[in-house]
């Protein structure tokens, strides 16, 4: 090929690849990208009316920054005022035990424990126990919890008098085996306590081992309860409940006494355990009791939603009054998931690790912390008057030593003696604690599974009170709903919010179109950000008023996007073009960027029953009303538009923010239960249950509102969704299954089925133009552009 034929070949390879390049951006050749066109503005003037943005720092990193010292201060604040959720009655024992009924039923419910346990008896795996030198014989027993779920451990049984039952709780790095006979830290225990006289029932924990797809395996179980309303530690302490009653059924004697011990996370749920089972008499907690305001440190599968808000480890352990509990200030268990050489949280704010679970760590408090902790708790029960001690610190410096082994045995029996032989045992069940294991961890995913088919039962009974005779009827029903969703799902801060002091500096100019970035006060740290673009024919003086649509990013993206710098395959430049239509537009920045950084604000939030929309919702509250009371705005006239992550805020936030007037989920909408419970092999392409998202799971949605339940929120305001055939997000069945509910509620049920409707695009997850925009223009009541149509 010649030096000319070469130069027309790289030409043509040029101008072909420009053509691709062009398709995918959804141009086509002689388009101009818009972020040609869009330029930095000549000055940073102030939009009229507002004060001088200054500020040269990046907006949504400092947004996200001032959102994490509001949160640590909450959390704090918190802590301060659990106290007024207090209100017990030390008159005497059973008045004690009486007034704590509420305390102990909002545990029940924040752990999800609310099946009841079904009647059965312990299965002996074997007809002939292993004999373990005439001291003690060894079973491996199951029992039944709930219908489709059951416990599976070791029961051991003395030889001689049975002085009392235990449960003895593992670590979750221990099998049952390991309290019989171990090296390890917190080994040996239970043959201690059987060699002394008593029974003792060892269940089996879900371990922390990583799965295939690099999850903790307690993370994974309990990412789909969590959404359904359940928490692994709720079906653990089921677990133990039902394992006390058949060792009460058992024992032959209804006077014998039965306690409970765990160390680390057998500690955490003997603590729950105790708290909430009146049967149990005494409960010793080793490894696991202190300070748990920085609960969101934790490992995913500890995050109990709201559990700060009126329990701390000291409220919990006042629940086991008047009976006696044993706090054992010694060794604590380590663990870390994505932490550092030096034990801190790996937080990353710019890629995905390969490790696709939140980053948690054990807490290890203090000696002095954990008697602080404990001096909080003595304050609830210190004028109680008990024949024995309610509760006893003993120090230590081990885990699970003899001196507390003695305090929980002699609660238990007075005369019982502690025995301090303990001697290597080759137990036979040991070759099955990971068959056993497994069949324990399959067993709750299947639970899970099922309780996902039942949520939409569910759910229709949960919005049985809606009514739709009539619109006002309905107006009037749904706002229970409303309140519901702010409140327990959403979660709401009572705060006022601050004078906007908004600040604003020009930030770009097209030929038609010219923007401002915007930064404004919400609550205290707390600021919103984006930019506002005006078409450059609006009359700023308030003698025309114009609609506004709020154009909302997707997961890591911030508001240039949307205007058109970057991301316009998915973005479209959206925000500009609706200003090229005559649109006034807004684009936030939402609180969903910088990684780990926003995703360890979510886990922060929901310790104290809130989430990011707590803090979005005012976000949006804020920026609204100033919106409304710029002269060249139409009030009535604001609408939501958001893509992707964007999409979910288009269902969360219209719903509590009544000044958007019409709402349009684009790239999101569908079966959001399914996608953030399923974890059969068919549905893990979609589900979130596998993926990198750890922060997307929001409590009890399956019992509650699912994305047409959400709508019915928006409703009867417009609303849309905007639907890609070629969109990854969720199949297009689930999308329609989802939408035909919202189509049912607008149409059939009140008759306004012109307010709603989904556009089929055979696209990707991208913004479409066309069905969205011509919504837009019939519902805020703008003409459409003669150049457009």
């Amino acid at each position: 090929m010649n030096r000319l034929n070469l130069s027309a070949f790289l030409v043509l390879a040029l101008q072909v690849s420009l053509m691709l390049n062009l398709s995918q951006l959804g141009l086509h050749a002689g388009d101009t990208p818009p972020w040609a066109v869009l330029k930095g503005a000549p000055d940073q003037s102030p939009l009229p009316g507002t004060q001088q943005l200054t500020d040269p720092s990046d907006l949504s990193a400092k947004m996200i920054q001032g959102i994490d010292q509001f949160l640590l201060k909450q959390i704090a604040l918190a802590a301060e005022n659990r106290a007024q959720n207090w209100n017990c009655d030390i008159s005497s024992p059973a008045a004690y035990e009486k007034s704590i009924v509420p305390q102990k039923q909002e545990l029940m419910r924040i752990l999800g424990i609310s099946d009841p346990l079904v009647p059965g008896r312990f299965a002996y795996l074997e007809s002939t126990p292993q004999k373990i030198a005439n001291d003690f014989a060894v079973y491996e027993v199951t029992w039944p919890v709930l219908d489709d779920l059951q416990g599976a451990g070791v029961l051991l049984v003395p030889s001689g008098k049975i002085r009392g039952d235990i449960i003895a709780v593992p670590e979750a790095s221990q099998t049952p085996e390991d309290l019989v006979y171990s090296k390890q830290p917190g080994g040996s225990y239970a043959q201690q306590l059987a060699r002394s006289g008593f029974r003792v029932l060892i269940p089996t924990m879900i371990n922390r081992e990583l799965n295939q797809w690099n999850l903790s395996q307690r993370e994974w179980l309990h990412r789909a309860a969590f959404e359904l309303g359940r928490t692994l530690a709720g079906y653990e302490v089921q677990k133990i409940q039902a394992g006390v009653k058949l060792l009460q059924q058992t024992s032959g004697d209804s006077s014998r006494p039965v306690g409970i011990i765990g160390w680390g996370e057998g500690g955490r749920l003997a603590l729950y355990a105790a708290a909430l089972d009146s049967e149990i008499d005494v409960a010793a907690v080793c490894g696991y009791f202190g300070p748990r305001e920085n609960l969101w440190q934790e490992p995913a599968d500890r995050n109990v939603f709201g559990l700060l808000n009126s329990l701390g480890d000291a409220e919990i352990a006042s629940l086991v009054a008047p009976r006696s509990l044993i706090i054992e200030n010694g060794t604590f268990p380590e663990y870390g998931y994505r932490t550092t050489a030096e034990g801190k949280l790996e937080v990353i704010d710019d890629h995905y690790p390969k490790m696709k679970g939140k980053p948690g760590k054990l807490l290890v408090p203090s000696q002095q912390e954990v008697r602080d902790e404990f001096a909080r708790a003595r304050q609830f029960v210190a004028d109680l008057k008990t024949e024995t001690p309610c509760l006893t610190l003993i120090e230590a410096n081990e885990a699970i030593g003899d001196k507390t082994l003695q305090a929980l045995i002699s609660s238990l029996d007075d005369d019982a003696t502690l025995s301090t032989e303990v001697k290597p045992v080759e137990l036979k069940t040991r070759s099955y604690t990971a068959q056993r294991h497994a069949g324990q961890l399959a067993e709750i995913e299947r639970h899970n599974q099922r309780l996902l088919q039942l949520a939409y039962e569910s759910r229709i009974d949960f919005m049985q009170n809606l009514k739709t005779g009539s619109l006002d009827e309905f107006k009037k029903t749904v706002e229970p709903y409303r309140e519901i969703f702010k409140k327990d799902v959403v979660g709401e801060y009572a705060l006022k919010l601050l004078p906007t002091n908004a600040r604003t500096r020009k930030y770009q100019e097209g030929p038609q179109t010219v923007s401002y970035q915007v930064e404004m006060d919400v609550f205290p740290d707390v600021t919103a950000y984006g930019i506002l673009t005006l078409p450059k024919d609006l009359k700023l003086d308030g003698s025309e008023k114009r609609p506004v649509v709020v154009t909302q990013h997707g997961l890591e993206g911030r508001p240039r996007h949307t205007v058109g710098e970057e991301k316009y395959a998915a973005y479209k430049s959206f925000s500009t073009h609706l200003a090229e239509r005559g649109f006034i537009t807004f684009a936030p920045q939402n609180p969903y960027i910088l990684f780990d950084r926003f995703r360890t604000l979510q886990f922060k939030a929901q310790s104290i029953g809130r989430t990011l929309f707590s803090i979005a919702v005012p976000q949006h509250q804020q920026f609204t009303d100033w919106l409304k009371a710029q002269p060249f705005v139409d009030g009535s006239r604001i609408g939501f538009y958001g893509i992707s992550y964007g999409g979910k805020s288009a269902m969360r936030i219209p719903p509590l923010v009544d000044n958007y007037s019409l709402s349009i989920c684009s790239a999101d909408f569908g079966e959001w239960v399914w996608k953030n419970a399923a974890t059969d092999q068919r549905s893990l392409r979609y589900s979130y249950v596998n993926k990198g998202e750890y922060e997307i799971f929001e409590w009890n949605l399956g019992g509650t509102f699912n994305y047409a339940e959400m709508a019915a929120l928006i409703c009867p305001r417009p609303f849309m969704v905007e639907r890609g055939h070629f969109d990854g997000v969720e199949p297009d069945d689930r999308v329609a299954q989802e939408f035909a509910k919202v189509r049912f509620l607008y149409q059939a049920q009140l008759g306004i089925g012109d307010r709603t409707t989904i556009e089929w695009i055979k696209g990707p997850h991208a913004i479409h133009e066309q069905g969205a925009y011509d919504f837009l223009h019939q519902h805020l009541n703008w003409p459409v552009p003669e150049k457009s149509e």
